[in-house]
C-alpha cells in the first residue's frame, strides 16, 4: 500500500513540484500538478491542472470530497 496524505499535506508537495493523485480515482494515469506561470504564459497566477485518463491536460478544481479525502498519494 502506498503512503497516503490528506489534502493539506499534498498541497505542500504540489508547491514543491510533485504530481499527485487519489487512490479513489478510477481513471488510469490521472494526476494533478501545479503550474506556475512564467513570462511567456497567458496566465498570471498559479493554478492546478489535471492529466486525464485520456492524456489531456485540463484546468482542475478540487471538490469538497477531494479536499477532505485522506487517500492522496504521489503520482
Amino acid at each position: 500500500m502506498p503512503e497516503t496524505f490528506n489534502f493539506s499535506e499534498i498541497l505542500e508537495r504540489l508547491k514543491n513540484g510533485s504530481k499527485v493523485c487519489r487512490i479513489g480515482w478510477n481513471g488510469k494515469g490521472m494526476w494533478i500538478a501545479l503550474q506556475v506561470p512564467d513570462a511567456n504564459s497567458k496566465m498570471t497566477l498559479p493554478y492546478l491542472y489535471m492529466n486525464t485518463a485520456q492524456g489531456d491536460l485540463v484546468p482542475w478544481l478540487a471538490s469538497q470530497t477531494d479536499i477532505l479525502a485522506d487517500d492522496w498519494m504521489l503520482a
